[in-house]
């Protein structure tokens, strides 16, 4: 099997420095809440390397994780990684095939889980990748344990405005993308109160990855522009051992969906990637009742 050439990979450099970028921005910000909290909790950086039989050059990334006392658990990943789907796995993926089972992905993911329970959990990520096709896809979604309207409200105008700023579809199409693919079947329930969610759009061009690359630059800095803000708003309350409970079983649901259904969990689990910047995503505890 021969690996398919990266004709794209001008454009995977640029991607994956603004993902360090961002990366760099957001746990700056994270740390400062710490800070804010009194606590000097910081991000450990582990670095990883991908292998794959026959590829002399498979990628690779960094896993950043803090544990402090407004984030219990925060993982910021970012990897870059290439090589060969097995056959199986490659039909799934839009532009690959057991014929062509070449790709590139570089991409940043963010799950934080917080101490107070009246602090929404939250999940963000955006992507590049390159095979028989090019596309960037990723979002945001928010999962309090205990809603708030206003936080719910503030969550979708910040992101009705970025879509607005690029495509006036955009908001409705990627808010019901989230709706349906943050659904937990066998719980009948949604994993949060949604965000936006997207796939596939296509780099034909650089006119066209120029114009997608913008737009997932501005999903990641909406991200960085409300959620600390929520986080702020909530982290002082107070809360009681019922809050807490309620906390940890949402845990539970969001534990059911990533290792039963999230397509990154998979994605990782298939192309050979870190299994402990997989598994970041899964609370440090949880309750099933």
């Amino acid at each position: 099997m021969t690996q398919a050439p990266h004709p794209d990979i001008q454009h995977t450099v640029r991607a994956k420095e603004w993902f360090e970028t961002l990366r760099t921005d957001i746990c700056r910000e994270f740390e400062q809440i710490e800070r804010e909290a009194g606590s000097d909790a910081c991000f450990e950086y582990t670095p990883w390397q991908r292998e794959e039989d026959g590829n002399e050059d498979p990628g690779g990334g960094v896993r950043a994780v803090m544990k402090g006392k407004v984030f219990e658990k925060v993982g910021v990943n970012v990897s870059t990684v290439r090589g060969n789907f097995a056959p199986d796995f490659a039909a799934s993926v839009n532009g690959a095939s057991a014929d062509n089972p070449g790709f590139c992905a570089t991409g940043i993911s963010l799950v934080a889980h917080m101490a107070n329970p009246h602090v929404p959990a939250v999940h963000m990520n955006t992507r590049f990748l390159t095979t028989g096709k090019s596309w960037f896809g990723g979002g945001a979604d928010l999962n309090p344990p205990i809603p708030y309207e206003e936080d719910t409200a503030d969550f979708h105008a910040a992101f009705r405005a970025a879509c607005a700023g690029h495509n006036p579809t955009y908001y409705d199409r990627f808010k019901k993308w989230a709706d349906d693919y943050f659904y937990i079947p066998h719980r009948q329930c949604h994993r949060g109160v949604g965000g936006i969610f997207y796939d596939h759009l296509e780099c034909t061009d650089d006119a066209s990855w120029e114009r997608n690359f913008t737009f997932t630059k501005d999903v990641g800095q909406t991200f960085l522009g409300i959620y600390p803000k929520l986080v702020r708003r909530r982290m002082d309350s107070e809360f009681t051992d019922a809050d807490k409970l309620q906390q940890l079983q949402w845990r539970g649901r969001y534990a059911e969906f990533n290792l039963v259904y999230d397509r990154g969990t998979l994605f990782g689990l298939k192309t050979g990637g870190n299994i402990d910047a997989i598994l970041m995503s899964l609370p440090p505890e949880a309750v099933w009742s």
